[in-house]
């Protein structure tokens, strides 16, 4: 782990690269999400005090041991593959939980929905659809095909819900990410079109530490950033 004052450089280095390519592009810059999985409550204090205020959280039960015990103006989302037997478990644990990039099937967002509903959520719960651009078995979210289909249900059937936008991890070990940022954008593309959005009202979720900088200039409004601003992590317990 990096030393305390690390972690407020290495965010600092962050915020600058996505504050230069966003001038060089001129868009506004996307919401940098600082992933803190798997390290200590007082790490992500130091990016907290920092400003930072969007944290990503892969497991279910660490976020909601670690939420508690952090300030309430976090905006937590949840970007990990969510069991829907554990949805409820989430929204009780962290009342301040903005929004669940990992959507993959309508079975997920009915359980959230469900979730919002028996804890009395006041406001409605953003949610992401994850596609699997890279159609690798292994990974979670769905397929190309059925993005229509998830966000139909979660605009029909989960009342709780908010759809926000779409996300997607790309395939381990490419070092060419392309393809699937460009999957995901004509995803929103034909998503927008289907339900008469305007396209740049929905959230595209891709690009991490190694590559936020690519997503960014394929149209990335949402990076999720790690091991660049909290250093490199510790190996999860089994």
């Amino acid at each position: 782990q990096k030393s305390m004052s690390s972690i407020a450089l290495g965010l600092a280095q962050v915020r600058n690269r996505i504050q230069i390519i966003s001038s060089e592009l001129k868009i506004s810059p996307p919401t940098l999400v600082a992933v803190s999985k798997l390290m200590p409550v007082s790490c992500i204090l130091e990016a907290y005090n920092e400003g930072q205020r969007h944290m990503g959280e892969n497991y279910v039960q660490e976020i909601c041991e670690k939420a508690p015990q952090l300030p309430q103006d976090i905006k937590w989302h949840f970007i990990g593959h969510l069991q829907s037997n554990k949805a409820k478990n989430l929204l009780k644990a962290v009342p301040n939980l903005y929004m669940v990039e990992s959507v993959d099937s309508s079975k997920c967002a009915s359980a959230l929905d469900k979730a919002c509903d028996a804890i009395g959520r006041k406001e409605p719960l953003n949610v992401l659809v994850q596609v699997n651009t890279s159609a690798e078995e292994a990974k979670s979210g769905c397929e190309e095909s059925e993005v229509i289909e998830v966000v139909e249900h979660v605009m029909k059937s989960c009342q709780r819900l908010r759809f926000a936008g779409l996300m997607t991890i790309g395939k381990m070990g490419d070092p060419n990410p392309e393809p699937y940022f460009r999957a995901l954008a004509s995803c929103r593309e034909r998503t927008a079109k289907h339900f008469s959005f305007r396209e740049q009202d929905l959230i595209l979720s891709m690009g991490m530490s190694g590559d936020f900088e690519i997503a960014m200039r394929m149209g990335s409004t949402n990076v999720r950033v790690g091991s660049t601003i909290f250093g490199s992590r510790p190996p999860k317990e089994a």
